[in-house]
Order: structure tokens, then C-alpha cells, then sequence
């Protein structure tokens, strides 16, 4: 069966279109061009090549062959899609501001109550006679361990205010610790009492009481550790309020003055005994006189003596007990001559 004529010349047409393209590729290495103008073969498209190029074009294949570095053809590369792209996660922002600390978790575990206060300082009465009275027993109930011991001193006291408040106040001082007491009894002196201490050491007791018998009804069969106060203010405000000097505030030498006194800390019957008293420097003869005492107040009857400075300046009053002194500055004029003094002549 013979070839057309045709046909061998379709053939030797595309072999030299081959042999240009060998040639082309071979002087630039970069590739062939895009679009190579091929002819017309039958079954071909009769309009003309692919879009955007001339008529009998084909459009060459992309990716093109590799080349390699002598210039030769190299085996053809297959075409990659490209990896999709993502885009970066943009990152987290922080919350404004510091973060907040994690509190700690409850444990579940109750609180223990605070412990009620405790008596404050008297100040601590000198107890110059060292017998049983209020006051000094105030100041040894002050150390909480000592409750049961001073409780057993008060078992036979008087009946009276002070020393009732500190019956309850040593039953109550055992009970909220744990080591025995008789809250029943500390509640029948609190009711009982209420009202009627004149003392600055008894009304301070009273106070100490309630607040036990209050941590009492708050928390029932609750314990607390009492502990002495060692700051803050006194039981009692020791001093000289005034004293009797008539009206133009001058008194005469062997004169009577009445000075009085208020926050008395410890047993009156201390200061006639161990006391003095001195107006303008000069101690006044004799032991303190108590004229009259209502609660902590003391009253004292002061014999005005002759003084050899001059008169008509004001005099300072004190009262000594022990350590402590009470003192009324300017507290009268005293009138009369002064003391002569000798001339020089006769000296």
C-alpha cells in the first residue's frame, strides 16, 4: 500500500519545524518560545490556532522541558500545582491589664473567734501593806494563768462590789480557757453588778466580764487564749482635780485645804500610812489625812505650812504614794509675811 504524496510532505514539514525548534532551544538556553508556528494538518482546527496566537499556532506546553547546562534538552519537568497558602494565624491578644492572682482556695476550715480583751494595766498599786485588798488583786489577775490561784484567794472576800466582779471575772478567766470555771457564776455577778461599781479598777473588771460572757454567747463551748494588754491606756487616770482655796484662791499658813483626788489605784488605807503630801516645795507635818472617799475619789484635809518664798506666788500641791505622784500645779496663793530674812549688817 504506497503513501500519498500528501502525506509525505505533512511529514517532512514537521520535521523540519522540529529541527528549527532544536535549533532555536539550542542558541537560548532560557527555552522556546511560547507559540510556534506549525502548519495546518488535517483534523485541525479550521479558524486558526488557540486564542492570543496567530493562525496554524499550537500552544506549547507549560512548564517547558528542563534544560540542562550544556544546552541539551533535559527530561520534562511535571508541573507542580502550588501549595496553598495560608494565611498566619494572627495572634492571641492579651487581656488588658495584669491578670488577676488566683486566690487561694478556701480550706472549708472555720475561723477560730477572736479572743475577748483581756484587763489593762492598773497601773499596779504599790501594796505597801501586802494584805488582801481589790485593787492589788486586780493587778495579780492580770496574768491569765494565775486565775485558778487568785479565784482560790477570793473564795472567803467580803461581799462587797469589787470583790464580787472579780470572783465572776476569775470564773469566767478559767471557763473561756478551758480549765474549769463556772460560767453560771460569772453570769450571776455580771447581773447582779450591773450598775454599781464606783471604782476605775472595779468598772474596768465589769467591762473584761461582759466582753467574756458576750464571746460566751457567741460562740458556746468555744476556748480562747486571754493575753494582757501592754499598750494602751490605764484602768484608772490618777491625779488631783482641785483644791478648797475660797473664792480669791489665797489661804493662810495653819490653815485646813481640802485637795481631792480621783483614779485612786490602790487600797486607801495605804496613803495615811506610807503617803505624802507637800504644797510649795515643803513637805506638809504629819501623815495624809483622808477626809472623805467615795469610790476611787479621795478627799484630803492638807495643813498649810509657812512658807519663806514669796506669798504671793501660786503654790504647787503633791501627793506621793510609793513611786507615783500626783501634782496640781498653781493650785493656791498663800497669804501672810514671809519668813524674815537677816540683814546684812547683822550677818
Amino acid at each position: 500500500m504506497g503513501v500519498s504524496l500528501g502525506t509525505r510532505i505533512t511529514g517532512l514539514c514537521l520535521a523540519g519545524t522540529l529541527a528549527v525548534i532544536a535549533a532555536s532551544c539550542a542558541g537560548d538556553p532560557s527555552g522556546p518560545p511560547p507559540y510556534v508556528a506549525l502548519p495546518s494538518v488535517p483534523g485541525g482546527a479550521a479558524d486558526g490556532g488557540p486564542a492570543g496566537g496567530p493562525p496554524g499556532t499550537v500552544a506549547a506546553p507549560r512548564p517547558v522541558p528542563s534544560w540542562r547546562a550544556d544546552g541539551a534538552p533535559g527530561p520534562v519537568a511535571t508541573p507542580r500545582p502550588p501549595a496553598p497558602t495560608r494565611a498566619p494565624a494572627s495572634p492571641r491578644r492579651a487581656p488588658a491589664g495584669p491578670s488577676p492572682a488566683a486566690s487561694p482556695a478556701p480550706s472549708g476550715e472555720p475561723r477560730p473567734p477572736t479572743a475577748p480583751a483581756w484587763l489593762p494595766p492598773g497601773p499596779v498599786s504599790p501594796d505597801t501593806d501586802a494584805l488582801p485588798d481589790p485593787q492589788s488583786a486586780y493587778d495579780r489577775l492580770r496574768s491569765p494563768e494565775r486565775c485558778g490561784e487568785v479565784r482560790d484567794t477570793l473564795a472567803n472576800t467580803p461581799p462587797t462590789g469589787e470583790w464580787r466582779v472579780l470572783r465572776g471575772l476569775a470564773e469566767g478567766c478559767l471557763a473561756v480557757q478551758g480549765r474549769g470555771g463556772d460560767w453560771e457564776a460569772a453570769a450571776r455577778e455580771h447581773a447582779a453588778l450591773a450598775g454599781r461599781l464606783d471604782t476605775c479598777k472595779g468598772r474596768a473588771a465589769y467591762a473584761v466580764l461582759d466582753g467574756l460572757l458576750r464571746f460566751h454567747r457567741r460562740h458556746p463551748g468555744a476556748t480562747a487564749r486571754l493575753a494582757a494588754p501592754s499598750g494602751g491606756g490605764t484602768a484608772c487616770a490618777y491625779g488631783i482635780t482641785g483644791a478648797d482655796a475660797g473664792e480669791d484662791g489665797t489661804v493662810r499658813p495653819g490653815e485646813t485645804v481640802r485637795v481631792h483626788l480621783r483614779g485612786a489605784y490602790f487600797d486607801p488605807a495605804e496613803l495615811p500610812r506610807d503617803g505624802g503630801v507637800s504644797v510649795g516645795g515643803v513637805p506638809v507635818p504629819g501623815p495624809p489625812v483622808v477626809a472623805a472617799r467615795s469610790g476611787d475619789r479621795l478627799t484630803l484635809a492638807v495643813l498649810v505650812p509657812a512658807l519663806p518664798a514669796d506669798p504671793a506666788a501660786p503654790v504647787d500641791v503633791r501627793v506621793r504614794l510609793g513611786a507615783a505622784e500626783a501634782v496640781l500645779e498653781g493650785a493656791f496663793r498663800i497669804a501672810g509675811v514671809a519668813s524674815p530674812q537677816p540683814s546684812p549688817a547683822a550677818s
